[in-house]
């Protein structure tokens, strides 16, 4: 029997289907589908198989677009994890739809929602986008912890990881400085500290190095429980928290991660703005 594909006739395999958009950044990537006029609503089945990279498309998450809930925004954003679980920001997705969204609307500047807050984007290069990631929160309850305590130094560790600052950008986070970070096997402690009782909603593990006043080299080890090549939030927070420790005082820092660099600034009320790349992979269709 004859299986049509790529045709226009109603029996083809893509007159049902949806179609999507593969983003990057920093090799941190995307399945990205337009719910604006077809609502879309998949399950965690199918999120788990859209994100195998064997069976599926292969992603690190699925973006949704959906119509604006909040005056003055142009869309809001559903994050989901390849576990199906939705997350609230992702620094790198946020510029990948902020491009697609600017370039639709023709803006200078959007803001769009998510379960994070409203992030404002604008275009700051060919390819590059600037994120207005939101306010770095510091108190214990807003990570949030399980227990009150000084969320600059938490009480937690795992093999050379210890003494980590704890804070939240949309998503959890605790961030350890380390004099080498290439010394550290981040795998072999990443999921310990994820799920550390301490963490109610687990947390994004960050190991940091200062390089120099300008300059953080960072790693990632990222809910569900992933290594990752690029973190947005977590190069967001790292900055936040070499300042909070007194390691620096530049306001404008690079963080070089496995993928590449973002480049973070902090802004009044602690305010984390990310500048960073975006590319494009291809489109197809959600069979």
């Amino acid at each position: 029997m004859q299986i049509p594909w790529f045709s226009n006739s109603k029996t083809s395999l893509i007159s049902s289907s949806r179609p999507f958009v593969k983003m990057h950044g920093l090799r941190n990537d995307f399945v990205i589908v337009d719910g604006r006029g077809h609502p879309y609503h998949p399950s965690t089945k199918e999120i788990v198989h859209i994100c195998d990279r064997h069976e599926g498309v292969g992603a690190d998450e699925v973006l949704i677009v959906e119509p604006a809930r909040t005056p003055n925004t142009t869309a809001f954003v559903r994050i989901i994890n390849p576990d199906g679980r939705e997350v609230e920001a992702c620094g790198n997705a946020t510029r990948c739809i902020g491009w697609l969204l600017l370039k639709e609307y023709n803006q200078k500047e959007i803001r769009i929602e998510t379960l994070g807050g409203i992030l404002t984007c604008s275009l700051a290069g060919e390819k590059q986008v600037s994120v207005e990631m939101g306010k770095v929160k510091t108190l214990w309850q807003d990570i949030p912890l399980s227990e009150k305590m000084d969320t600059l130094h938490l009480h937690i560790g795992a093999g050379p990881l210890n003494d980590p600052v704890g804070m939240n950008i949309g998503n959890p986070h605790a961030v350890f400085f380390v004099e080498d970070i290439d010394t550290i096997d981040l795998p072999k402690y990443g999921k310990t500290l994820q799920t550390h009782p301490l963490f109610p909603e687990e947390a994004n593990i960050g190991v940091a190095q200062l390089l120099d006043p300008e300059t953080l080299k960072l790693s990632v080890w990222e809910r569900p429980g992933t290594l990752t090549t690029a973190c947005g939030t977590g190069a967001c927070v790292a900055v936040a928290a070499a300042h909070r420790r007194g390691l620096t005082h530049k306001k404008r820092m690079t963080v070089i991660m496995p993928a590449g660099s973002v480049v973070i600034e902090l802004k009044d009320e602690n305010i984390a703005v990310m500048t960073g790349p975006i590319e494009i992979c291809y489109t197809g269709y959600l069979l």
